[in-house]
């Protein structure tokens, strides 16, 4: 017998066990007759299950062929219906070992392949053996936003018969509900092939990559099947406060790697420091004192940041605020402080 046999086999009992049977419960019982309602099983209990007519018809083929005298397993799905009788179905037992493999599959975080077969308004249906498990349009990963009712329907319709991964994320057989994730898969084969890239590389070396996404404190980068983060700071030497600025989605670039961190399965790239660094090339070039001209590129709460060079900006602090300071002003300035090691350098406006 197999590991899901043996499994299954643990949970069939015979009635002395359940008293008081309940809904999901899974038991052993002789058929012993037949009438109008279906077939009648002894359970080894004070009631005999009554098997539906219509439970015998959802079985395929020859697993309908049940006569008196066969043992049988059933499982509970009624303990007392309208008319008092107990309930009983072989096609809900039978489904058991499927249920029992969902949640083997469940709890080792397995990667399925299933093939939808029908969609409703809430996602896809997907068959599992004997089951059929439900998607959320919320679990589908390439499902466009914003459709309407009938846009949703038409982009859930072109998926049926293709072959997807899904992670099994809900196994309730009493509810009968079983819940896939198509999301979840993907961004687990993601970071499994992450996992495999990020043990490539080296840091100090240059990869190409494309720009996959921005967000507001970066830019992340498919550099072969793995995406890696160049944080705002290591887009550009100059200060800069959105990344759609210095490069966009689709681009190419040119990256190095700064960063890898094999145990959170991180990468850090960075564009900047393929570019000379202009605090090392500038040492010789500026002093304390030495004024310069400038042109304002960013104004924060505490100061305006003067660009002094294609590369090189300073911060000039406010003592009472920006006054008529504006991003793209030309400005003359005097370096008050200039401290390269740590990339810093304080600038004061020198008044016309």
């Amino acid at each position: 017998m197999t590991e899901s046999g043996e499994d299954l086999a643990s949970l069939l009992s015979s009635g002395d066990l359940f008293p008081n049977p309940e809904r999901g419960d899974l038991l052993q019982g002789l058929i012993i007759a037949t009438d109008t309602n279906g077939l009648i099983v002894d359970l080894g209990m004070k009631r005999d299950g009554v098997i539906p007519r219509t439970d015998l018809d959802k079985l395929p083929g020859k697993e309908a062929d049940v006569h008196v005298g066969d043992e049988v397993s059933v499982m509970v799905i009624d303990p007392i219906d309208k008319d008092g009788n107990l309930l009983v179905s072989i096609s809900h037992a039978r489904e058991s070992g499927d249920w029992l493999e969902a949640r083997r599959k469940m709890e080792e975080e397995e990667v399925i392949e299933g093939i939808p077969s029908s969609v409703n308004k809430g996602g896809l249906i997907v068959p599992f053996g004997r089951l059929a498990a439900f998607v959320p349009a919320s679990h589908i990963s390439n499902l466009p936003r914003g459709l309407n009712e009938q846009e949703r329907m038409d982009a859930l319709g072109n998926l049926i018969g293709k072959t997807l991964p899904f992670r099994i994320i809900e196994v309730d057989p009493q509810r009968r509900r079983l819940v896939f994730s198509e999301r979840k898969a993907i961004r687990q084969h993601r970071m499994h092939q992450k996992a495999e890239v990020i043990h490539t590389l080296k840091e100090g070396e240059v990869r190409k990559g494309i720009v996959t996404s921005l967000r507001e404190f970066g830019a992340f980068v498919d550099i072969g099947g793995a995406d890696g983060l160049i944080h705002i700071s290591e887009l550009s030497w100059t200060r800069i406060e959105d990344p759609s600025k210095v490069v966009q989605v689709g681009q190419e670039v040119d990256t190095l790697v700064i960063r890898l961190d094999l145990e959170s399965n991180r990468i850090g790239l960075s564009i900047k420091r393929l570019e000379a660094n202009p605090w090392e090339t500038n040492i010789d070039n500026i002093e304390s004192g030495q004024e310069l001209e400038g042109e304002v590129s960013v104004i924060t709460s505490s100061g305006a940041f003067i660009r002094v060079s294609e590369n090189l900006e300073g911060l000039m602090k406010f003592s009472d605020g920006p006054g008529n300071l504006m991003p793209g002003m030309k400005v003359r300035v005097a370096v008050t402080d200039f401290d390269p090691k740590n990339e810093r350098m304080d600038l004061a406006l020198i008044e016309e």
